[in-house]
């Protein structure tokens, strides 16, 4: 009998550690400047865990917050079990803590105190069968901000696309 093998599919780090991606948030990027980038544990319920394995979450609004010492991470959609029961369910929208390193969470408590930025969620995944978060400090991006983004990003497209014509000897 053959066992499935979930890392066979999934980038592994340089230690050998498989990492299952549930679910991403990609206009997080868009919508603000990451500043910088840190991962958490989340404290689950099993049904929560189970649902997360069926990649049953809406990541697009979670962010967090630093309350009496402790993190944690708000607007996470984590949809009910299928095959759960009424008395094992869990609340789809409650907060869940984070698990972060004391001095971690002092020093982002801190630094959300002195400046406008916000903690995003970018990514939920699986680290050796355990749920992880990777969140962002960031601030929001102005409706210019992006504009010059976007231009940006064209005209760096259209200078790939002029080196490459250089180089296979065709005229514009």
């Amino acid at each position: 009998m053959a066992s499935h093998d979930r890392s066979s599919n999934t980038p592994a780090n340089s230690a050998g550690n498989a990492t299952v991606v549930v679910a991403t948030n990609r206009r997080a990027r868009h919508d603000f400047d990451i500043i910088d980038t840190f991962e958490a544990g989340l404290v689950l319920h099993g049904s929560e865990v189970k649902s997360l394995r069926e990649s049953k979450v809406q990541l697009a609004e979670a962010y967090a917050r630093v309350r009496g010492g402790e993190a944690w991470l708000h607007s996470l959609h984590i949809a009910p079990y299928s095959h759960a029961g009424v008395s094992t369910s869990h609340i789809p929208d409650r907060p869940k803590k984070l698990l972060l390193h004391r001095s971690e969470i002092t020093k982002l408590g801190a630094r959300l105190d002195q400046e406008p930025l916000t903690v995003v969620a970018l990514a939920l995944y699986f680290k050796n069968g355990r749920a992880k978060v990777e969140l962002a400090l960031a601030r929001r991006k102005h409706k210019g901000d992006k504009r010059r983004d976007i231009a940006t990003r064209d005209a760096d497209r259209e200078a790939a696309r002029a080196m490459s014509r250089g180089r296979a000897g065709r005229p514009d």
